[in-house]
C-alpha cells in the first residue's frame, strides 16, 4: 500500500457512516493525507429548507450537529485525528456521486461502510460498498460499520 496524499469517505449522517468517517479519518492522519467527507444528495433541497444541500462546488463549514442533531462528520473526523479536513456535498446517486468526487478532488482512496453488502437487496440489486468497489478507478476500503 502506497502512501495516500487524499482520502475520500461518504456518509449519510447514520450512525454506521460516521464509522466510516472515524475509520478514514484515522487513516488520513496516520498518512498525513488530506480527508475528504462527501455527502451525496438526490436532488438539491429548495432553499430555506432545514435538509437544504450545500452546492456542490463550495465545501461546508459546518463544525456542529445537523438540523437533525446528528454529530458533523467534521467533529467525528477531528476527534479521530484528522488535520486536513474538506466536507462536500454533492448531488446525485451515491455511486455515482462518490465516484465523480473521487475523481474531481484526484482522491487515491476511496473509504465506505459496509451497509448493505451482506444482504440479499444488495446482492440482488447491488450496494453501495458493491458498487462502488466495481466503479471507481482508486483503492477502495470497506469499513465493518454494521454491529
Amino acid at each position: 500500500m502506497g502512501s495516500y496524499r487524499t482520502v475520500l469517505v461518504g456518509t449519510d449522517g447514520s450512525d454506521s457512516s460516521m464509522k466510516a468517517v472515524e475509520h478514514a479519518a484515522a487513516f488520513a492522519a496516520q498518512q498525513g493525507a488530506k480527508l475528504v467527507i462527501a455527502t451525496a444528495h438526490f436532488h438539491e433541497v429548495e432553499k430555506g429548507s432545514w435538509s437544504r444541500a450545500a452546492a456542490p462546488e463550495k465545501s461546508s463549514d459546518r463544525r456542529a450537529e445537523d438540523a437533525l442533531g446528528r454529530e458533523s462528520g467534521y467533529k467525528r473526523a477531528r476527534a479521530a485525528g484528522a488535520q486536513d479536513i474538506l466536507e462536500r456535498s454533492v448531488i446525485g446517486a451515491p455511486v455515482e456521486a462518490l465516484v465523480k468526487l473521487a475523481e474531481d478532488v484526484e482522491a487515491e482512496l476511496l473509504v465506505v461502510g459496509d451497509v448493505g453488502l451482506d444482504t440479499t437487496a444488495g446482492r440482488l440489486l447491488g450496494s453501495v460498498p458493491a458498487d462502488v468497489a466495481r466503479k471507481a478507478k482508486i483503492d477502495i476500503l470497506i469499513v465493518h460499520t454494521v454491529d
